[in-house]
């Protein structure tokens, strides 16, 4: 059936239309899904469709579409979900698909009645005017993303690194009104066509909203990037927003626990250690001093930094973001203890070689810390990784290019050369190795007079 707006005279994509849930029956079903239940459903199954562009009647008509055959690739995809162990998946995840799976599976239309979009590839008269639905065509570019970097990096094989290697773990990172076509309608796609990985973990955040409120665009209620990003330093808001991120439960940004967070955790603990040790350890010696004797205190810290490795490692691969960051920081606040009980800068005037071993423990921690916290932190790691002495780079990061489609039209894409990454295992800091004076890694910030800008 295709949608359209006799008032508008156009057909409608499906988040244009808006309806009553003929599942759980609520008012504001958008015409692929609903957001309160998670269904998916055809627009023309909703009561009372309107239009959410002018609030007029959407209408439908018999039409032709391509359909994706999920009855006969159930059994298949029943097959893929039940041969291993899932648990490591969120509840939402596995709460969504076996929801799905146990009503039973219904083809679903991948072709729409509109103007805009990816064409469809047949040579018909009766699809010139016809678009790929959004959502088969938006994973589809997982694959074929990968198929244009390879190409473009004049490597036209490499895409087969995660797509043919057994060994290879996809991740897919989405919200959890996107569950069900990452772990049913894009399986089921991979499996029709053959030969490709499927998904290793589909780990889907619940709903962010702002001050306890659901975010409206429409409304004028919601964080918009453009300007966090020129207000704010990256690294500050990858903080707060893994810190408060959705894992198991709907979150909010808040931003008096944004300002705080960013003054009491990352300047006055992370930032403020950093700058304790490093300008000792500038001012009294200039490069990493060796150590001499340790007792246990500096043994004890040294082990947890160490120790720390395999715990936020294993954190971070079991997607566990959120405890993976309190447990890096962790340790910096372990260490600022351990600072503060030494009090270094009383030993370098009574006890010099004491000093000694206390900074150089100080700068192993610390450069652990870069280590640990550079997934969260990669700008003021990096910023850090230089004050420390070494070169290059420790986190490599995206950046933005302009590429031509086939077509000549330019573009913006992101590339990246990830050749070198930082060792995720505890290493020595070179004694000797010259320490630069101390920069703010982090500053601090006042609350906006308006909260919701």
């Amino acid at each position: 059936m295709a949608s359209s707006s006799e008032s508008l005279a156009r057909f409608l994509p499906d988040r244009f239309i808006e309806g009553i849930c003929p599942n759980c029956q609520y008012t504001k079903a958008r015409g692929d899904q609903c957001d309160n239940c998670g269904a998916l459903h055809e627009p023309a199954e909703l009561g009372e469709p309107h239009s959410t562009l002018d609030g007029g009647l959407v209408t439908f008509r018999e039409t032709e579409h391509f359909i994706l055959d999920l009855p006969k690739l159930e059994p298949a995809l029943r097959f893929w979900l039940a041969g291993c162990d899932r648990s490591y998946w969120r509840g939402n995840t596995l709460q969504f698909t076996s929801n799905w799976l146990r009503e039973g599976l219904q083809g679903r239309a991948i072709t729409r009645d509109l103007e805009w979009g990816i064409p469809v590839p047949v040579d018909s008269e009766e699809f010139k005017d016809k678009r790929i639905y959004v959502w088969f065509d938006a994973v589809i570019g997982y694959y074929s993303a990968s198929l244009e970097w390879a190409e473009r990096n004049g490597t036209p094989g490499r895409w087969r690194e995660w797509w043919e290697n057994p060994d290879a773990r996809s991740y897919y990172f989405i919200g959890k009104d996107n569950i069900p076509f990452h772990t049913i309608i894009w399986p089921a796609m991979l499996l029709g066509y053959g030969g490709l990985n499927l998904p290793y973990d589909i780990p889907a955040n619940e709903f962010y909203n702002l001050e306890g409120e659901k975010m409206s665009t429409s409304r004028g209620w919601a964080l918009w990037a453009n300007d966090l990003q020129t207000q704010f330093a990256p690294d500050a808001l990858r903080y707060y927003l893994a810190a408060s991120a959705p894992e198991g439960r709907d979150t909010s940004w808040y931003w008096r626990e944004f300002v705080r967070r960013n003054n009491d955790e990352l300047v006055a603990t992370w930032g403020n250690l950093v700058h304790r040790v490093l300008n000792i350890a500038h001012r009294h010696f200039g490069r990493v001093p060796e150590a001499g004797i340790r007792v246990d205190a500096d043994r004890n810290i040294l082990a947890a930094g160490a120790e720390s490795f395999e715990k936020v490692g294993a954190l971070l691969d079991s997607v566990q973001i959120k405890a993976a960051l309190q447990e890096a920081l962790s340790v910096a606040q372990k260490t600022n203890q351990y600072v503060s009980e030494q009090e270094p800068w009383k030993l370098v005037k009574t006890n010099p070689a004491r000093a000694q071993t206390v900074i150089h423990t100080g700068l192993q921690l610390i450069d652990y810390l870069k280590v640990l916290l550079c997934p969260f932190f990669p700008f003021s790691s990096q910023q850090l990784h230089e004050m420390l002495g070494y070169r290059g780079t420790i986190g490599p990061q995206p950046t933005l290019a302009e590429a031509l489609d086939p077509d000549d039209q330019v573009r913006r894409v992101l590339i990246g050369n990830y050749g070198t990454l930082p060792v995720w295992k505890p290493s020595p800091i070179p004694v000797g190795q010259v320490v630069s004076a101390p920069s703010m890694l982090f500053k601090k910030l006042n609350l906006p007079e308006r909260s919701d800008q």
